[in-house]
């Protein structure tokens, strides 16, 4: 007879959520943002700053490559997170790569590209790598105390906890960090303009940054918009965005277009994969084929085109509608002495100048001590020159090795330290010559180390030192910009309407939301409209091919286009699907829609609580064609019915009980106008309990006898009661 297993007791203790989250996920956090994701002021990450040093003690700054799998296996000596991480990352660090303004890893292999999404880079077995000679300006005196060192996560050998940067190298290279409620992206600079500029920042801190470097500079080139009013503004605050574009040139020979340098921030295939796109929604007809002729020689999409294009008109249209033209963000968030801290330029040009000035005193104070043990000895010497024979008999005449120091040291009135360096002296040594010879080194060390002590306290010859180090980085490592900056004026930007043929047309909008583009001169010709079974059409407008169309969904959302943007269909078609054009969630469905190309008029909006509001069609133009707007109207209550009035107009409203049916008729103008477009609306209707609003429909289209019965000239009204044949006749009405 089996018995049964006694149950565990299992105990639960409740704990506070904010005390969860503040044991366990604070830690994670901190150790995200200080640890990994966000650059420092030498300008590197943790990860980066590994791979570099690793390289460094394996002496491949002046040495010949190696393979990238040496380099990946000795820096996990450094970081632990595995192979993959480590190489992928020194592969963004790499020349061959073309990540960034001002290459560290000197490449051999494929690396693959930056400007490519799909190229990948080979297996590090394959490729080989070593520090490129800017370096040299990352490691000066790294080994003369000028950073401080840690531990490395087992204790077996230290890293610096920053790089002696002789340049402001948080600015020479875009930088890109997400952390933990925080993110970083720092632009790059090119890398003789930041240095000019911070020699002038240097001497003078009122200078004007811009004025010696105007706008960021990137490895992928291509053409800066540039407004001088917004990059003050970044440069002051460390947060903001500018435009870049792509470079398209027409060939005219052979009736194509050539692009051979993108944004920063996108890659080949996006851009042709949006080309494409746009030419199966026949949004740009103009292309014939496109292809990526990206090769050794360098990037290349190359477009052919249509006969009888008009290249100048494609070319705005490529800019506006794929990622040829983007944006860049600036976030320059740095850690600073470890705290995340978002600074401008000139900020950030001053804390690496504290940075830099410490480097420099403490080198200076490590030279110093060296010199000074140097001397300490060459002093000891110094007292022996006056009877080199009582030295030699000295060593000569004392019985034990043990005892030679100490003889020495009582003798001549000089301590162990120099009393062993007197004694280590080879015999051949032992003449005046030599000793003359070292002796005479005294001065000059004198000298040295006090040029070097007045260094070490003077903030202005450490300031000096810093500019002559920037003067010869901009001498060996200056390269011209790549990035071209083009005024605003300069941009030719793609009016649509310019290039949209214009005619008129009539919008049908169905229950299920279809969405019909009609043709005057198709509807004339055509028979009977094709709809699903079920369906029903809710909407007929007219308007024409320049018009934009908003579309309200019950998410109180709206969704904005341009009628040019939707094809033309026949009457015997379905037409368009518009929750897959609008991309609207799956819940989510249009429930009315206006045409305009002057955005007068205003919309109405009623509710199940008896409120109604009033918005001008206005507040939905915007500067940017942004497609989605929410909080399009109020969402305090269920939306009954809107509609859309381009003059005052009559509205009928019907309040439906278990008990009655009731109805009022009052004029738009009642209704007072809200620029908020999600206002709440005022009170229309006097609601009772269990009552709900059931239709808002414009009072032409309803079958009431006697208006004036209903209307009211002040609100909110109670209504009156509906007769026996209005209400037989409601479900009818209420679906126009």
């Amino acid at each position: 007879m089996k018995q049964n297993k006694p149950e565990k007791n299992i105990n639960y203790i409740d704990q506070p959520i904010t005390e969860t989250l503040e044991k366990n996920f604070m830690p994670y956090a901190m150790s995200v943002i200080v640890s990994r994701a966000i650059p420092e002021i030498d300008g590197f990450k943790p990860s980066h700053r590994k791979i570099l040093y690793t390289m460094y003690k394996m002496k491949l700054l002046k040495g010949a490559r190696t393979k990238s799998a040496n380099i990946v296996g000795q820096t996990m000596k450094l970081n632990p997170h595995g192979d993959q991480a480590i190489y992928a990352t020194m592969v963004r660090l790499s020349r061959g790569n073309e990540a960034l303004l001002l290459p560290y890893v000197d490449s051999k292999g494929n690396f693959g590209k930056i400007t490519s999404r799909d190229m990948a880079f080979a297996a590090p077995r394959y490729t080989e790598a070593k520090l490129d000679e800017v370096c040299e300006e990352l490691f000066k005196d790294i080994d003369k105390n000028t950073v401080d060192f840690v531990d490395n996560y087992d204790g077996s050998m230290q890293e610096p906890t920053l790089l002696p940067t002789t340049f402001p190298n948080i600015l020479a290279n875009p930088n890109k960090g997400i952390a933990v409620g925080m993110a970083s992206n720092f632009p790059s600079f090119n890398l003789k303009e930041l240095c000019e500029a911070t020699i002038a920042f240097i001497q003078n801190p009122g200078v004007d940054i811009t004025e010696i470097m105007p706008a960021p500079d990137f490895p992928t080139g291509g053409d800066l918009i540039h407004n001088k009013t917004d990059m003050h503004k970044i440069y002051d605050s460390g947060m903001g965005s500018f435009k870049i574009r792509g470079k398209i040139d027409y060939i005219k020979s052979e009736n194509m277009l050539e692009i051979t340098e993108i944004p920063y921030t996108t890659t080949v295939e996006q851009i042709i994969e949006k080309i494409v796109e746009l030419i199966k929604a026949g949004r740009i007809k103009e292309i014939n084929d496109i292809r990526d002729e990206t090769d050794l020689k360098g990037l290349k999409i190359a477009i052919d085109l249509k006969r009888g294009t008009d290249h100048e008109k494609l070319i705005s249209k490529l800019f506006k509608f794929t990622t040829l033209e983007d944006s860049f963000s600036c976030n320059m968030n740095l850690l600073i002495n470890g705290r995340p801290r978002v600074l401008g330029i000139k900020a950030i040009l001053m804390e690496w100048l504290l940075f830099r000035r410490n480097c420099i005193t403490r080198s200076a104070l490590f030279d110093i001590a060296r010199l000074n043990e140097k001397l300490h000895l060459l002093y000891g010497l110094q007292k022996v020159l006056l009877d080199i024979d009582k030295a030699i008999r000295i060593i000569r005449e004392t019985e034990q090795e043990k005892e030679v120091v100490p003889n020495l040291m009582l003798s001549f009135g000089i301590d162990e330290v120099q009393a062993n360096y007197v004694a280590d002296i080879r015999l051949r040594n032992l003449n005046k010559e030599y000793i003359l010879n070292r002796v005479s080194e005294i001065e000059g060390l004198e000298e040295e180390i006090r040029k070097l002590d007045e260094l070490s306290k003077n903030e202005k010859k450490i300031d000096k030192v810093i500019v002559k180090e920037l003067q010869t980085t901009i001498k060996k490592y200056a390269l011209p910009r790549k990035t071209r900056l083009i005024s605003e004026h300069e941009v030719v930007q793609h009016v649509a309407e310019a290039h949209v043929e214009d005619y008129n047309l009539k919008v049908f909008f169905t229950a299920h939301n279809y969405l019909k583009k009609v043709t005057l001169v198709s509807l004339r010709s055509s028979g009977d409209h094709k709809i699903k079974e079920e369906d029903e059409i809710l909407q007929e407008i007219d308007g024409t091919n320049k018009d934009e169309i908003i579309f309200f969904t019950n998410k109180c959302n709206a969704y904005k286009m341009r009628m040019h943007e939707i094809e033309d269909h026949k009457v015997s078609s379905l037409g368009v699907y518009l929750p897959n054009i609008l991309e609207l969630e799956p819940d989510e469905e249009v429930l009315y829609c206006v045409l305009t190309n002057d955005f007068k008029g205003f919309m109405i909006f009623g509710f199940e609580n008896g409120k109604v509001a009033r918005v001008p069609l206005e507040a939905y133009r915007t500067k940017t064609n942004r497609k989605k707007l929410v909080k399009a109207y109020g969402d305090e209550a269920k939306i009954v019915r809107m509609h859309y009035f381009e003059e005052e107009g009559d509205l009928t409203m019907v309040r439906e009980s278990s008990k009655e049916i009731r109805a009022i008729v009052f004029n738009t103008s009642l209704i007072t106008e809200k620029v908020t477009k999600n206002t709440r609306g005022i009170q229309v209707f006097r609601m009772k309990k269990g009552s709900i609003i059931t239709a808002l429909l414009k009072s032409e289209h309803h079958p009431f006898d006697d208006n004036e019965k209903y209307r009211i000239t002040d609100i909110p009204k109670s209504g009156e009661e509906l007769d026996p044949y209005e209400k037989l006749t409601l479900n009818r009405w209420i679906k126009v």
